[in-house]
């Protein structure tokens, strides 16, 4: 195993040695009265074995040992550093070789598995649960920079783009069980979902959608499920509105701290707006509001400047100036802009 673990800090090791004998053998040439370039190309000459001459006449007893300890130890640098990376690359390749082949070897035994196509936020979630039951699965991940952090936390994964046949073949997506799309590209989700159920028409296809009306095409490409987690969180943080004091008393139970953890997960915040008196969505419906949010947010309780609290409020109600808006959404300063 140290074999595979020393070539990098080897590396780093005989770097650091080389550019001591540089700078100790430029400040020597400088000592001897030479000019900071003179010396510093001297040194990258010897060092190098370029050997186009000396920069200014070795006519002193100082200069040939400065000389003879440049020879020495630069050179013998040099030939070190090419060792060393020649090493470093060649450990490389074999230790990317050896993880890919025994990584997609693994997977050609999975049967009955889960396929993960995306590690963003709510992928890496449900890797982290299914790896809690004891179930087995793999993700599939275009970033080679999230690859990496898949494998380290002990995940099957495999480098494409899910959108392609070829890469949920490799997955073994005909031997899968379920295939989780948790994309947050619907476009993507659902061409994968099409892919997916033409591939195995008995997979099970749990699919995530952004924008509401993304979720009746991902059912007509063969999803059996849709999840839409800006209204989930939506949902449940209308029951901590509706039920206040319900929520105080749940506060300290497992059951409301799981709660709060998957909203977080879910990448969602509320917030309460104040809809200005010329606003652009001063005046208009909920329904009407919402369908120009594109899914960005959601309304959940509308506060009247009267006092009245319409929780849950109706789709048609119209929102008017100075009412306190509470909403939720990926993204609480783009709601803000929305509203003006």
């Amino acid at each position: 195993m140290n074999l595979f673990r020393s070539p990098g800090r080897t590396l780093a090791n005989i770097v650091l040695f080389n550019l001591t004998v540089v700078v100790i053998a430029t400040i020597a040439y400088m000592g001897a009265g030479w000019d900071f370039d003179d010396a510093f190309y001297m040194v990258l000459l010897t060092v190098y074995t370029v050997g186009y001459g000396e920069v200014r006449p070795i006519d002193t007893t100082y200069l040939h040992l400065v000389t003879v300890f440049l020879m020495i130890f630069g050179c013998t640098g040099m030939i070190l550093l090419t060792g060393a990376l020649i090493q470093f690359l060649t450990i490389t390749q074999i230790r990317q070789i050896l993880g890919s082949n025994r990584m997609q070897s693994e997977i050609e035994k999975l049967k009955d598995h889960v396929i993960v196509v995306g590690f963003g936020r709510i992928g890496y979630m449900l890797a982290r649960e299914l790896k809690a039951a004891g179930r087995k699965f793999v993700v599939l991940e275009m970033s080679e920079t999230r690859a990496i952090e898949i494998r380290e936390n002990g995940y099957l994964c495999l480098v494409g783009d899910g959108t392609h046949e070829e890469v949920l073949k490799h997955a073994g997506i005909d031997r899968a069980h379920t295939l989780a799309c948790v994309l947050p590209n619907d476009a993507a989700n659902v061409f994968i979902t099409l892919s997916a159920r033409a591939l195995n028409p008995q997979i099970e296809i749990i699919a995530r959608g952004e924008v509401p009306s993304t979720e009746n095409k991902l059912k007509q490409a063969g999803a059996n499920k849709v999840v839409l987690p800006a209204h989930i969180g939506a949902e449940r943080i209308a029951e901590l509105i509706l039920y206040p004091e319900a929520a105080r008393r749940l506060r300290t139970s497992a059951q409301m701290q799981e709660l709060e953890h998957s909203l977080r997960g879910l990448g969602l915040e509320m917030d309460v707006v104040i809809v200005p008196a010329e606003g652009p969505l001063t005046g208009l419906s909920i329904t009407e509001i919402e369908t120009r949010a594109h899914g960005v947010f959601f309304i959940v309780q509308v506060n009247r400047q009267s006092g009245e609290v319409i929780a849950s409020p109706d789709p048609s109600l119209v929102v008017e100036s100075g009412d306190g808006i509470v909403i939720v959404g990926r993204s609480v300063t783009a709601a803000r802009a929305m509203f003006g």
